[in-house]
């Protein structure tokens, strides 16, 4: 029996990535054909369910886990896309989206590939030229290249792991056994330094020396070191990873090549396995984990979001990261929940209540149009300011998941999971918002236009009037 709603080609490459396998060595395992296995990855066959549940064994998964629909932040993406005022005489409705994404995955990555070039050439020649500097360019491709590979790199895990266990069998101190590290190892002396503004490491004497600002603070520090050991220590695995993925070659390259020493950072610090015990012993008690492992805030949940191992995964989450003028700068989501691409989130969303009360976990039942419901929760930081009259940055951290979930995180405590009126409605963005009743709209629905009604003022310009 074929079950023909089944689209999760994308999610079986990842899972076959991860795992370090060709399309013939899982072709072989699962016993067909490796032209088969390649429609299969390019939703172009039917799966039937005893294969289904084959591949979910063979990777260790749950077959519902496997067959959740893959394709739902292509059709999130290309739905904000096609809410542009350039598209706004075009007629297209949500259905044609998602039958585009359905029959047609690759051409809708294509699409949303060319208008991602179009915002790029849209923005000020300054913007640009700072973007092609080759470190900030292209951070949509970024995101889609962490969102295909579930943010789980097996080969940088390995290699975080054996340096680590290298360390603790020297020195029961992390932080020193790094230092000792970096010394006995590649010859590099950490010194504590003053840098000039901006400037938080520097490598001088030809690499033999590495210089901290000294005004870092200390789990800061930490990570500095802990980055700069991990382009020495997987500068192969990063390197293959790059050459493997379908970036914009070379826009985007040293943004990823960053992103990649990040995350090795992130597992030298916090290893998967103490890491993943910590989460499921504390309920994903952010500040408590972030104390034992010497991290942000912000770096735990980072790190939570890559606990994909087959076997040993954590929960589903979502992370975005904004500004205090709405501007995203990270973006993820396993947990279904839309994150918009080039525009600001809906402003209900708890990310921006969070700056209300800056230190504070601000924590939100949502419920997107559509009906699913998550459990998010934000929390305002501050960043930079370590002298007078420095200047200072101010994030909102998100983090969240299916409101099925939710009872797995200690901030869930107390609160009527079921409530049926406890959620607060949210959307994607208002060009593709349905909820016309909206008193916070910033812009109207990309599908609707409002009548001017001269007898009555509503108290939003493009709210409804029923």
């Amino acid at each position: 029996m074929a079950h023909a709603e089944l689209q999760i080609g994308g999610r079986i490459k990842r899972l076959r990535h991860q795992k370090g396998l060709s399309q013939t060595q899982l072709a072989v395992a699962l016993d067909i054909s490796t032209s088969y296995l390649n429609l299969i990855e390019h939703n172009r066959r039917r799966i039937t369910v005893p294969l289904l549940f084959r591949i979910a064994g063979h990777f260790g998964v749950e077959p519902g886990e496997l067959a959740e629909n893959d394709d739902g932040q292509l059709t999130g993406d290309l739905m904000e896309l096609f809410g542009d005022d350039l598209f706004a005489d075009s007629d297209l409705t949500n259905q044609d989206i998602r039958d585009l994404v359905q029959s047609h995955p690759a051409v809708g990555r294509a699409v949303l590939k060319l208008f991602d070039r179009v915002k790029e050439l849209q923005r000020p020649e300054a913007a640009r030229d700072v973007a092609t500097s080759g470190y900030n360019l292209m951070p949509e491709a970024v995101s889609d290249f962490l969102q295909e590979n579930a943010n789980y790199f097996p080969t940088l895990e390995a290699a975080a792991e054996r340096v680590r266990q290298e360390i603790d069998n020297v020195s029961e101190d992390f932080e020193q056994g790094l230092k000792d590290y970096l010394f006995n190892v590649f010859g590099t002396e950490v010194r504590q330094m003053s840098l000039p503004r901006g400037v938080v490491l520097r490598l001088e004497d030809h690499g033999r020396i590495l210089a901290l600002s000294d005004i870092l603070e200390p789990r800061s520090a930490l990570f500095s070191m802990a980055q700069h050991l991990a382009r020495l220590i997987a500068e192969h695995e990063i390197t293959a990873l790059i050459e493997q993925s379908t970036l914009p070659q070379p826009d985007s390259v040293g943004l990823v090549r960053s992103v990649l020493s990040s995350y090795t950072a992130a597992a030298l610090i916090m290893p998967y396995g103490p890491f993943f015990n910590a989460c499921r012993d504390s309920r994903y008690d952010i500040e408590r984990i972030g104390r034992r492992f010497r991290a942000t805030f912000e770096q735990v949940c980072h790190r939570m979001t890559t606990l994909q191992r087959p076997g040993m995964s954590g929960i589903p989450l979502h992370l975005v990261r904004t500004d205090i003028a709405g501007n995203i700068s990270k973006r993820f989501s396993l947990s279904g929940i839309h994150i918009p691409r080039h525009t600001g989130a809906c402003p209900r969303w708890n990310i921006y209540a969070a700056f209300l009360n800056p230190g504070q976990i601000n924590i939100q039942l949502s419920q997107m149009p559509d009906g699913r419901r998550y459990f998010c929760i934000a929390k305002a930081v501050i960043k930079g300011g370590h002298s007078y009259n420095a200047p200072r940055r101010y994030l909102s951290i998100g983090l969240g998941c299916s409101i099925t979930h939710a009872s797995q995180m200690i901030y869930a405590d107390g609160i009527d999971l079921n409530a049926p009126a406890g959620a607060v409605p949210i959307g994607v963005g208002c060009r593709i918002c349905p909820r016309h009743e909206c008193g916070q709209r910033a812009h109207p629905p990309a599908d609707h236009r409002f009548p001017v009604d001269g007898t009555q003022r509503m108290e939003n310009l493009y709210m409804g009037n029923g």
